[in-house]
């Protein structure tokens, strides 16, 4: 089977996924072996410890390879998210400066100015839809520039191959966190990007059943340093969880093309509710972003929505306390739907100063839309809405 001549959809389901030759299993079995057996006193077999490399994350990392596109050399499979993250900002030294987009993930922003600040490492935000912007806020000492193919969460869509352009004009590397994108809609190394990465908690799983993080590069010096810090740091994806990620990637091109269709229903249907003050999704043709996401993406804009309410934080709040199909939760990306309000929630760790710089209002929401049937969904927020603003 060719790898990169099937489709997205096949290669998912067959790479990485070979039969046991032991027994002729279709699904490759999980290796739990925490040590090998090795051939000799200071010969070193396929695998040696699983830190440093297990049958079954190997499987993972083959599967992701080849779904991250043909300039890809290789993928690495963390513990987590932001253990993932965290591993690209190891490559970071004491005075280096790093440009990081302002529409991110509060667990990333409390990485990067709570965490590498100790280092001292500098950060500044900025918005990545402005390549001007971040051309000007480039120094000497800018080695790493970070964004989100899809922010998170105003859903702002930077031009990738831009800011790929800025970047290594720079001599610095540019890394994107394409979890609300997913590969079987936009792969990032495609544009000139350096690293990608995702939650695989979220989409590549799809089941809220397990937490981990991935990387991707197209550089295979990039690559073996950033295994290198893998290897040395240990946050690596255990064997169970490479599993269930790689179960749920066989599925993640239904998924997320269905999910896709139903997140632009909603979005259509609440920008014209009464209530609802803006709705931010990149399929809406009002986006201020949507022609680069339509040049971008491959079949549908994503699953997340963003909408401001037209009413005061405590209502916003109840609103989503009152869904019955939304479950009221942090994460995204899964079957289920989930609700949230930023401010309080996945975006608490924003300093208040930059919740209010970047957009970040009392009154936003965000859904993450599952795969249930559109119908039902739009009816359960219609009552949460109403609900909410009768108090």
């Amino acid at each position: 089977m060719g790898e990169q001549s099937d489709t997205f959809r096949t290669r998912a389901i067959h790479i990485g996924n070979q039969i046991d030759p032991a027994t002729g299993a279709v699904v490759p079995p999980i290796h739990l072996a925490s040590t090998f057996r090795q051939p000799g006193a200071g010969v070193w077999g396929e695998f040696d410890y699983s830190r440093s490399g297990n049958p079954t994350r190997t499987n993972l990392q083959t599967t992701l390879a080849s779904l991250e596109g043909q300039d890809c050399v290789g993928s690495l499979a963390f513990s987590s998210g932001m253990a993932a993250i965290h591993c690209v900002t190891m490559m970071l030294k004491t005075g280096d400066h790093v440009i990081a987009g302002c529409d991110l993930y509060g667990g990333a922003y409390r990485l990067l100015h709570k965490i590498c600040n100790r280092s001292g490492i500098e950060v500044t935000l900025v918005d990545m839809t402005d390549p001007g912007a971040v051309d000007s806020a480039m120094t000497p000492q800018t080695k790493l520039v970070w964004g989100e193919t899809i922010g998170n969460p105003r859903l702002s869509i930077p031009h990738l191959a831009e800011l790929a352009k800025i970047a290594h004009r720079q001599g610095a590397i540019i890394g994107v966190d394409n979890t609300f994108g997913t590969p079987a809609l936009l792969r990032p190394l495609e544009h000139d990007i350096d690293i990608v990465m995702h939650s695989a908690t979220k989409y590549l799983g799809g089941h809220s059943d397990c937490l981990g993080g991935t990387l991707a590069v197209a550089d295979q010096s990039l690559f073996d340093e950033l295994y290198y810090i893998q290897n040395a740091t240990g946050a690596v994806l255990d064997p169970l969880s490479c599993f269930l990620v790689a179960r749920g990637l066989k599925t993640l091109d239904l998924r997320v093309r269905e999910q896709s269709s139903a997140a632009l229903q909603l979005a259509r249907w609440l920008s014209s509710h009464p209530q609802v003050k803006a709705v931010l999704y990149p399929g809406l043709e009002d986006h201020p972003q949507h022609a680069a996401a339509a040049q971008q993406f491959d079949g549908g804009f994503g699953a997340m929505v963003t909408f401001e309410l037209a009413g005061t934080k405590d209502q916003t709040a109840k609103a989503c306390e009152s869904t019955r199909l939304f479950h009221l939760a942090v994460s995204l990306g899964a079957v289920e739907s989930l609700i949230e309000q930023p401010a309080t929630m996945s975006h608490a760790s924003y300093d208040a100063a930059d919740r209010a710089k970047f957009g970040i209002s009392d009154g936003l929401i965000r859904l993450s839309v599952g795969l249930e049937s559109f119908d039902d969904l739009k009816r359960d927020l219609e009552q949460a809405i109403s609900k909410a603003l009768e108090s």
